[in-house]
């Protein structure tokens, strides 16, 4: 399956299960792979044959943004059922990363990795 992918879309939002991240907020990253079939779109050099990637932008940031969530895991779920919802995707991998989340230790970040299709 063809892929189109987004690195390290990066927001300053409020998610986690602390009272202080809800308060102070944090940085996430978000990075995404889309599967889609991409031979129609190339075939006839037309964007009504894919996805626009602004409006994929778009609507991740509306969900990271807009919502507070407790878990990293139920913000990478409505990112994905949100791009299934208004794109022609097959699959999606949400991909959530806290570089800098308020735990003990040496580390570089921490995050989630789903992937989701169509049922």
């Amino acid at each position: 399956m063809d892929k189109i992918f987004f690195n390290k879309m990066a927001f300053y939002a409020y998610h986690g299960a602390f009272s202080e991240e809800n308060r102070l907020g944090q940085r996430f990253f978000v990075d995404l792979e889309l599967m889609i079939d991409l031979k129609p779109a190339a075939a006839g050099d037309d964007l009504s044959r894919t996805v626009d990637y602004g409006k994929v932008y778009e609507t991740v940031q509306q969900e990271v943004k807009g919502k507070t969530y407790a878990l990293v895991e139920t913000l990478a779920e409505r990112i994905a059922e949100q791009l299934l919802h208004a794109f022609p995707l097959e699959e999606v991998m949400v991909r959530v990363t806290k570089p800098d989340p308020p735990i003990p230790g040496h580390y570089d970040s921490v995050g989630v990795e789903i992937r989701r299709g169509r049922s």
